[in-house]
């Protein structure tokens, strides 16, 4: 009668080691593989942003080379942040959010969301209003943009700016999805609020309709500078 031969299985110190290699490989390549989507994610944001441009751009050209008339859901649904200019203010029940307003231009509403918008809970903007959101921005209001409204209440055409490649015109809801801070919540304190700002990035579509990834404090410059 013929033996067969044995099989040597794995130790369990073996299987330990192995299992040890597979989580430091792990912690070694899901980062890099977060990174990769981030970025990825972030250019297809700009490429979003540079279509609705062209958007924004054919619905002037069809009308005498002004802005739309409309505002974004933060106007919309916040429109106590526009307290200090109640002419303003008054006018924002009768204007349609920016996305419909330009859909005859802009046929793919998809091009709306940016592939990063997580939701909201509080305005970046304005320390303690909340904009409750989820999953997403996009899915709550209709878009993950916002608009710098100024432009349509004060009736501007794109010649008038001074400065077009400096002026924001449309840009992320919020910092934190492409930043490396978790978003505003009601309990931050402002010191919080501030801290998480300063690690927050906004890609932005400017008033020649280039797009750019910008930190807190560069938008924030965009924003200074006059219409």
């Amino acid at each position: 009668m013929q033996m067969g031969t044995r099989r040597k299985g794995f130790t369990l110190i073996e299987l330990l080691v192995v299992i040890a290699i597979i989580a430091l490989l792990a912690a070694i390549l899901f980062p890099v593989f977060a990174r990769a989507r981030a970025s990825a994610n972030q250019t297809a944001c700009l490429s979003n942003l540079k279509q609705i441009g062209a958007g924004i751009t054919m619905y002037m050209s069809d009308n005498d080379d002004q802005f739309p008339h409309a505002v974004d859901a933060s106007d919309k649904f916040r429109p106590e942040i526009w307290d200090d200019e109640p002419e303003f203010r008054a006018r924002i029940p009768d204007m349609p959010l920016i996305w419909d307003a330009t859909n005859p231009y802009i046929k793919s509403k998809g091009v709306w969301k940016c592939p990063s918008d997580s939701g909201t809970a509080m305005l970046d903007s304005h320390f303690g209003i909340e904009l409750r959101s989820a999953p997403s921005l996009a899915t709550s209001y209709g878009a993950s943009y916002f608009f710098r409204t100024e432009i349509a209440f004060k009736y501007f055409q794109s010649s008038q700016f001074q400065l077009p490649a400096q002026v924001n015109v449309i840009f992320d809801g919020a910092g934190h999805w492409h930043g490396s801070a978790s978003r505003i919540e009601r309990q931050d304190s402002p010191g919080r609020y501030f801290e998480k700002l300063q690690k927050f990035r906004y890609n932005c579509l400017f008033g020649d309709m280039h797009a750019k990834s910008l930190t807190y404090d560069q938008l924030q410059t965009a924003w200074g500078i006059e219409l």
